[in-house]
């Protein structure tokens, strides 16, 4: 691996990471180190930071407050 690369892994934690647990972007940066922005693509995708995952999980804590919003009040008849 580049040390340019390397480098960038070092200064993020999370990229680092997920290199770390998915060890076959080891060997796609070291032959092809221009594949940067495709791993913050899929990290993204590992981290569920991607705007249709967040919009899911704020959906779903809304139907959770919801849902107890609606068992407190069938709890006070």
């Amino acid at each position: 691996m580049q040390t340019s690369t390397h480098q960038y892994l070092q200064q993020n934690p999370k990229l680092a990471n997920f290199v770390r647990y998915n060890p076959a972007w080891y060997r796609y940066l070291s032959r092809d180190p221009s594949r940067v922005k495709e791993l913050e693509k899929e990290s993204k995708k590992y981290y569920g930071k991607t705007l249709p995952q967040q919009v899911e999980k704020f959906g779903n804590q809304v139907k959770m407050v919801n849902m107890l919003i609606q068992f407190a009040g069938a709890m006070k008849d």
